[in-house]
């Protein structure tokens, strides 16, 4: 791997994980707990379009590895991985078809990661009760889709990476 591409992945995790902790110190601004914007997440978004897929697979899965054993759980890792993982799988498929933009792979990924999150749930609770939170993180994770895909968009379309 090149050195240029090898500093920018860096910064990128870096961005990722700085951006992961903010939000983690902003109080909850609705009544659902663990409803979050998932800023962390333009940076995936970013690196997927402007890098590549095996380098936003690696920036994604290293930011919730760092993040997890920095100011996380071992339970929050498996809770970050299933949502990044599927939310991450998602968007790889969607971003192959060019008629879906940015904010809509964006969209898709906000929503399969709480998705990701609440199957993890119910596997380490037990219980399938939890799915009916799913309406309201399905909700959230639109609206915070939208919000991190229009972000994302104007960073893909401002920053020019040579590599």
């Amino acid at each position: 791997m090149k050195t240029k591409k090898l500093t920018v992945m860096a910064l990128l995790i870096s961005l990722a994980m700085v951006l992961s902790y903010l939000e983690s110190q902003i109080p909850s601004f609705v009544a659902i707990p663990g409803v979050k914007v998932g800023l962390a997440n333009i940076i995936v978004v970013f690196a997927l379009y402007k890098l590549g897929v095996k380098e936003a697979v690696a920036i994604s899965l290293l930011r919730v590895g760092l993040v997890s054993l920095l100011f996380g759980s071992g339970a929050s890792f498996l809770y970050s991985l299933a949502g990044a993982a599927l939310s991450l799988g998602g968007m790889l498929l969607l971003k192959r078809i060019p008629a879906f933009s940015y904010v809509a792979v964006s969209v898709l990924g906000g929503v399969l990661h709480n998705v990701g999150q609440i199957g993890m749930a119910c596997l380490l609770l037990e219980t399938n009760v939890i799915v009916y939170y799913l309406p309201f993180l399905v909700l959230s994770g639109t609206i915070a889709g939208v919000a991190v895909g229009v972000l994302a968009a104007v960073l893909i379309r401002r920053i020019d990476i040579k590599l």
